[in-house]
């Protein structure tokens, strides 16, 4: 018996926007401009304007563009900035490189983000800060989380990086706080063939800080007015960008789309999927949970089906974070021990789902 061909967890090379990627690169290259060029340039005003944000600042990564931010408002060392338990670890180690003390506040068991309660009760005097984390693309509840910043004073910090044109109660992720960090990582929604990041702001003297800071903290050429630090977004990235933007409404429609599938095909299937909270969720990766997590992954390997963990390790507990004081944190333990993501990227057809999902019907582990 022939078995159907595997179905990989996602799709990097170019299609679509292959030839778009090629004329960019070669304009690149023709152009001989390769950091801080027009290129750049035109992709910060056109990835402010796709994400509803008045500056866009290009920066080498996303965890550049979270440490940026904090630091552009000052928060550093000696304070404290409450941030979620489950996210890729750099979302921590970014507040530890503003020189910031990372505080993790458990989660809502539904969004699989910041629980406010937990933030709220989390607050000390030295906490200066939210970083609340869009997870796979659903975002924090941020009206709650704003109501906590107003009331002890806080900044906030958005880490969007798996949330690009995310929406919250209508408004643009990453364009709530003072703040917003992308990532573009080549296996985000919007990626590029690199390292890449961005932060954007509504706020002209805050982006003009952040240029500054991505670039040694220098006015001009050879002066530098403050510590910086060297994270610039290059024009052959930013070329890339350019090339995959105008595609991603239409990759994010595909992916609610095929969300909306996998829901339906999933029904009374052993395994929980988490709800959607948010209408705007983006859906970077969609994570279901089973507390046979392995006997699953390995049922779903021998049909031919790849699946990874998002993320298996709380950040707390990892030895990075080991001289960090950790709050309890037992919804964020339990996530870790049990979650796991299928199949998910624009490529992905309606029958490679539906194939997915029979599997996942199969399981008798």
């Amino acid at each position: 018996m022939t078995m159907p061909p595997a179905i990989p967890f996602m799709h990097l090379t170019p299609g679509s926007d292959a030839e778009a990627i090629r004329a960019g690169i070669d304009r690149v290259i023709a152009r001989g401009w390769f950091i801080l060029g027009p290129e750049l340039t035109a992709f910060e005003e056109e990835f402010a304007a796709a994400a509803g944000a008045a500056h866009a600042v290009g920066v080498g990564t996303g965890t550049d563009a979270i440490a940026l931010a904090l630091r552009a408002l000052g928060i550093g060392p000696g304070d404290e900035v409450i941030t979620s338990p489950l996210s890729a670890a750099y979302s921590a180690l970014a507040i530890m490189m503003a020189g910031a003390t990372p505080v993790f506040a458990d989660l809502d068991v539904d969004r699989l983000t910041l629980d406010p309660a937990r933030v709220d009760a989390a607050v000390t005097p030295r906490t200066a800060a939210i970083l609340p984390v869009h997870l796979y693309g659903q975002p924090a509840d941020m009206p709650a989380l704003e109501a906590i910043a107003r009331r002890h004073n806080l900044a906030i910090v958005e880490d969007a990086c798996q949330a690009h044109l995310a929406t919250c109660a209508g408004r643009p992720a990453g364009t709530i706080g003072a703040a917003g960090a992308f990532s573009f990582y080549p296996t985000k929604n919007l990626g590029a063939m690199g390292d890449a990041g961005a932060i954007v702001t509504g706020d002209a003297a805050l982006a003009a800080r952040l240029k500054r800071l991505r670039n040694g903290g220098q006015t001009d050429r050879y002066h530098h007015l403050e510590f910086g630090v060297n994270t610039r977004l290059d024009d052959m990235q930013a070329a890339v960008l350019r090339a995959r933007l105008p595609l991603l409404p239409g990759w994010t429609a595909r992916r609610r789309a095929l969300a909306a599938r996998y829901r339906a095909a999933l029904a009374g299937a052993p395994v929980i999927v988490p709800p959607e909270r948010e209408p705007g969720h983006v859906y970077h990766l969609f994570p279901v949970r089973s507390p046979r997590r392995a006997a699953f992954q390995a049922h779903l390997r021998a049909a031919g089906i790849e699946t990874l963990i998002h993320y298996p390790v709380p950040i707390p507990r990892q030895p990075a974070l080991a001289g960090v004081p950790a709050l309890p944190c037992p919804i964020a333990d339990e996530v870790c021990g049990d979650i796991f993501s299928l199949p998910l990227h624009p490529a992905l057809t309606d029958a490679e789902v539906d194939r997915v999902a029979e599997a996942v019907h199969a399981f008798r582990g």
